[in-house]
C-alpha cells in the first residue's frame, strides 16, 4: 500500500506528487486521458493539437520563475513569439510579458513533474471514506484503493461534494464561484494573416490564438483556438453539451467579425467547455493540511486565476505536510 493518494494531474497536482515523490511513495488518479488538468492539450492527429486550456505561462513569483527558466534549459518549454495583438480596453498591456509554451503542448509540465509518478488516467474518484485510520476510495469503474494519505487537488464544488463531512475548516463553507470557459477549436484554409493571437475587447469572444504560430507543426491549413468571456460562459456553461453546435458558430462568428479574417468553411470544430475554469478570488489560506487525518487539498483556486495560482499552492501543502 503506498503512502500517499494525489486525485488530479493538473500543475496542482502534478506538482504535489513530484515533491511528495522525493520521499514518499505516491500514486495519481485523474480522470481524463492524460495530464495537465486545466492546461490540456487536444489532439487533431499525432502532429497537430490545440491549448484549449491555458494559453501561456507568464512567471511572477521567484520561485516559479526558477522553475520555468529550469524547464526551458531542458527543452520542456520555449517562448511563444510572433505577433500578438491586444485590444482589450479593460486591462493594461504589459511590453515586457512572457508568454512561455510547452514545445509539445501546454500540459508538458505536468508530463515533466509526473514522469516518474505511478499514474492512473481515466479514473474517476466518486467517493471517499475513512476508516481505521485509513482512506478508502471508490471509483467511477467501482474498483476500492486504500491509502494512508489523500491529497485532492479537484475544483471547489467537486471537493466539496466528496469530503465536506470530513473538512470542518472554514474555507469549506465558503461559496467560491469558479468562472467557466467556453472553448472552441477550429481548422480553416489557409490565410494571410500573419497574427499569433488576439485579446478582444468584446463581450463574448475574450481570445484566439494561432496554433500554427507556436511552430510545433507544419500544417496548409489554419488552427485556431477561440476562448469565450467567463461572463458569457457563466450564463451558457450549464447547457453548453446540448447548445455546442450554438454556441460554437456564435463564437466562430464573432472570431471572423472580430479580425477581419475572410470568412471561410470551417474544416473542422470541436467545443470543449470549462464549468470550473478558474476563480479570480483569492481565500485567506493557500492550501489545507490536516494531519490527523493525513487529509490535503491544494488546487489554484485558494490563490487565483492563473496556472501559477496552483503551483503556489501546491509548494504550501507541502510546507505544511513536512512541518
Amino acid at each position: 500500500m503506498n503512502k500517499y493518494c494525489v486525485i488530479g494531474s493538473g500543475i496542482s497536482g502534478a506538482t504535489i506528487a513530484n515533491l511528495l515523490s522525493k520521499k514518499y511513495s505516491v500514486d495519481l488518479f485523474d480522470k481524463a486521458r492524460g495530464p495537465g488538468g486545466r492546461s490540456s492539450f487536444k489532439r487533431l492527429d499525432k502532429a497537430k493539437g490545440f491549448d484549449h486550456g491555458t494559453q501561456y505561462i507568464s512567471p511572477k513569483s521567484p520561485g516559479f520563475k526558477k522553475l520555468i527558466k529550469l524547464l526551458i534549459k531542458k527543452k520542456i518549454l520555449k517562448n511563444w513569439s510572433g505577433n500578438h495583438l491586444f485590444l482589450n480596453n479593460d486591462k493594461k498591456e504589459n511590453k515586457n510579458h512572457l508568454k512561455i509554451i510547452g514545445r509539445q503542448g501546454n500540459n508538458d509540465i505536468s508530463k515533466y513533474l509526473l514522469k516518474n509518478i505511478k499514474c492512473y488516467f481515466q479514473t474517476e474518484l466518486k467517493k471517499i471514506d475513512y476508516k481505521k485510520k485509513k482512506w478508502v476510495l471508490t471509483f467511477s469503474d467501482g474498483n476500492k484503493r486504500i491509502y494512508e494519505k489523500l491529497i485532492l487537488t479537484c475544483p471547489f464544488a467537486q471537493l466539496s461534494k466528496l469530503s465536506k463531512k470530513f473538512i470542518k475548516a472554514p474555507f469549506i463553507k465558503k461559496k467560491v464561484k469558479m468562472d467557466a470557459n467556453i472553448t472552441v477549436m477550429i481548422v480553416i484554409k489557409k490565410t494571410n494573416k500573419n497574427l499569433s493571437s488576439y485579446l478582444f475587447d468584446d463581450k463574448i469572444l475574450g481570445w484566439a490564438a494561432k496554433e500554427n504560430s507556436k511552430k510545433r507543426f507544419k500544417s496548409d491549413q489554419d488552427l485556431w483556438t477561440l476562448q469565450s468571456t467567463h461572463k458569457w460562459a457563466n450564463k451558457k456553461i450549464n447547457k453548453n453539451r446540448e447548445n455546442k453546435d450554438e454556441n460554437s458558430k456564435i463564437l466562430i462568428e464573432q472570431f471572423f467579425k472580430l479580425t477581419g479574417i475572410k470568412k471561410t468553411k470551417i474544416l473542422f470544430y470541436l467545443n470543449h467547455g470549462w464549468k470550473y475554469s478558474s476563480n479570480s478570488n483569492p481565500l485567506n489560506i493557500k492550501s489545507y493540511w490536516n494531519s490527523s487525518l493525513n487529509l490535503g487539498v491544494c488546487a489554484d483556486w485558494f490563490v487565483g486565476p492563473r496556472l501559477e495560482a496552483g503551483w503556489i499552492s501546491a509548494n504550501d501543502l507541502y510546507k505544511k505536510i513536512i512541518k
